[in-house]
């Protein structure tokens, strides 16, 4: 009854979802990001949800001018900040030059899938774009207004620092590309030597994941990262002490290339969930981290944290092993103690909310600062927080506000619910700590408890869960609704009123897929085209099992993929929709590529045929299910 009644109703909800219906226009500002000019005299701030940036003049705390510009990611200013570099756009990316006094266009450049970064070196003459969607990064000649390069990444860049020198391009790349199953699973910082735009890379340590921005310091000695640190081989059983995410920085020495080591960002019994955004003082004398789920900024020593550092002179890798009982950075909370403020620029006081409706500081993410003025863009509150780091953190706060207050929908308070880690036990994560990027996957295997202790499984993307139920790869939630609430009460440690998990509800299914890099001007390719044939064929028999539109069936198969510490051998069905972005596959992450599943998984063995590919029909099948 539970699969068999709804399924024209789920069939036709995901069509829906695939064409962009469930969008609706709102008159959210989403502020992302903010830029300081050259002079100090004018903020930039990248509000995305309206499709502009707005100029603050920070004297008089408000805007004073708007520039339009269609589906923006990401900006940077030329050096002498006479021109606006908007990087836009999703499948056909492109960057645009506005004259930063007027918002008129000078020109523009293709990039890739989504550029969600762009880095100015200091003598103006090139620009770094991060393609999240492509795994890869542009170089653009900024005088030809032509791209020169690509440059192969590792997966998803998303954030990219040029050295005060202009010799580095550090790059974060968000997710880590590993097998699930593996003993170190890790993102990866790629460093570009722009002499000739070779690319280096600075592994981070086990259970890194989330990486969100990198700087580098004013002296051009240490480059700076903010991610999770995961301690995903450990069972979801308690969060206090850190024991499922904690929150954390890395520090690279860029004379070796380097990883010198990690700190966490918390404190022994109170989280300092989803690090956003991490930038230093012009004097280098302060490191400043927004947190987008505890709404606060730290702001920390820098020689304190550095002199600190050097007595520690053994590997950080071992240093973080999970199960290491040696008091080292990467597992020490108390490190930052007497180093680091943490400064709350939301309303919420002990007894509760002061804000009743949440929108007085709320997802704080990218930050400038000027002087001795940390200027902070709250997304979900369309306001900048100005913090004074100078200041006693209980007065060091004032507001801008960019436009009106908006007025949430449930879609939109859904979204803040599940970024926000005061909804968690001592605000350790989010629901997007484990579900980042517009409630994907961080790339990691999870030993829930949902089906026994001591069965990890691979993290699912969320989008089209609540359309193809059951719920986790075993099936032991009926519903996305139940996997919800099981999640705030045993992931997150939290009992919370049903209004709250109603939002959640409804900003989950008002996911949409992103279009796949792999498509050619949003159609198959000709190898796809061969691919999909292959895919229907009664041969092959993949439809059988991945039907379109959902391209599930919405029941369990044994495709003899148990693993040495599964209980089942029978998995429910997952839609290939947006499969170009989860990997790794099977339920226990076992395969990096799709190509590996079924060369070496012999993913689908049960049909002879398959065995019976070429590689190039392989190569065909791998298109067609990359370009979903």
């Amino acid at each position: 009854m539970k699969l068999g009644i709804p399924r024209i109703g789920i069939a036709l909800g995901a069509l829906m979802l695939l064409t962009g219906a469930a969008h609706a226009a709102t008159n959210y500002l989403g502020p992302t990001d903010v830029l300081a000019s050259p002079d100090g005299a004018a903020l930039f701030v990248l509000a995305k949800d309206a499709g502009s940036i707005l100029v603050v003049d920070p004297a008089k705390g408000a805007v004073v001018r708007k520039m339009d510009c269609a589906a923006p990611n990401a900006i940077a200013l030329s050096p002498d900040g006479k021109v606006l570099y908007v990087a836009c756009g999703g499948p056909a990316g492109v960057v645009r030059f506005l004259d930063a006094a007027t918002g008129q266009e000078q020109g523009s450049v293709a990039v890739g899938h989504t550029p969600a970064a762009v880095a100015v070196t200091p003598d103006g003459k090139r620009l770094y774009v991060c393609n999240q969607f492509n795994d890869d990064v542009s170089v653009i000649d900024v005088a030809a207004k032509q791209q020169t390069a690509r440059l192969p990444m590792v997966r998803e860049p998303i954030s990219a620092a040029v050295s005060p020198d202009g010799k580095w391009v550090l790059v974060a790349n968000q997710l880590p590309l590993d097998a699930g199953d593996s003993y170190d699973v890790a993102c990866t910082l790629n460093l570009i030597n722009t002499a000739d735009n070779a690319v280096t890379a600075i592994r981070l340590l086990n259970g890194s994941t989330s990486v969100r921005n990198v700087c580098i310091s004013p002296d051009g000695k240490y480059g700076l990262a903010v991610h999770l640190l995961s301690r995903y081989q450990l069972p979801t059983t308690q969060l206090e002490r850190g024991w499922v995410n904690t929150n954390a920085l890395t520090i690279v020495d860029m004379a070796t290339g380097k990883l010198l080591n990690t700190v966490l960002l918390d404190e022994v019994d109170l989280g300092a969930a989803n690090p956003w955004d991490v930038a230093c003082t012009a004097d280098g004398a302060l490191i400043c981290v927004t947190h987008a789920g505890t709404h606060e900024v730290s702001v920390i020593q820098t020689e304190g944290l550095l002199k600190k550092l050097a007595t520690f002179t053994g590997d950080p890798r071992a240093q973080s092993d999970q199960y290491s009982a040696v008091v080292a950075p990467p597992n020490d909370l108390a490190f930052l103690v007497d180093l680091r403020q943490r400064i709350r620029i939301q309303g919420r006081g002990p007894w509760g909310w002061l804000d009743a409706d949440r929108t007085e500081a709320n997802g704080p993410r990218g930050m400038a600062i000027i002087g001795n003025k940390a200027y902070v863009a709250a997304y979900f509150s369309d306001k900048l927080a100005v913090v004074d780091l100078k200041e006693d953190p209980r007065r060091a706060v004032s507001l801008i506000a960019l436009g009106p207050k908006p007025e949430l929908t449930p879609q939109r308070l859904g979204e803040l619910n599940f970024h926000d880690a005061w909804l968690c036990f001592q605000h350790w994560q989010s629901c997007a700590s484990c579900h980042p990027n517009d409630a994907r996957m961080d790339g990691l295997n999870w030993d829930l408890l949902n089906d026994g202790l001591g069965t990890p499984k691979n993290n699912k993307s969320l989008l089209l869960t609540y359309q193809t139920p059951p719920a986790m790869s075993t099936g032991v939630r009926e519903s996305a609704e139940d996997a919800t609430r099981s999640g705030f009460k045993n992931i997150l440690f939290s009992v919370q009123p049903d209004a709250v998990l109603t939002a959640v509800d409804e900003y989950l299914k008002s996911l949409t897929p992103v279009p796949s890099p792999h498509l050619v001007n949003g159609q198959l390719s000709d190898a796809a085209k061969r691919g999909k044939d292959l895919f229907n064929s009664e041969e092959l028999g993949c439809a059988k099992c991945h039907p379109e539109p959902l391209y599930t069936t919405l029941k369990p198969y044994n495709v003899g993929s148990r693993g040495q510490y599964d209980r089942e051998d029978s998995y429910d069905t997952p839609s290939l929709v947006e499969c170009w972005r989860t990997a790794p596959y099977m339920h226990d992450g076992h395969f990096k590529t799709l190509k590996e599943l079924f060369t070496v998984g012999k993913h689908g063995k049960k049909h002879e045929t398959m065995e019976q590919l070429s590689p190039e029909q392989v190569n065909d099948l791998v298109e067609f299910v990359l370009s979903l």
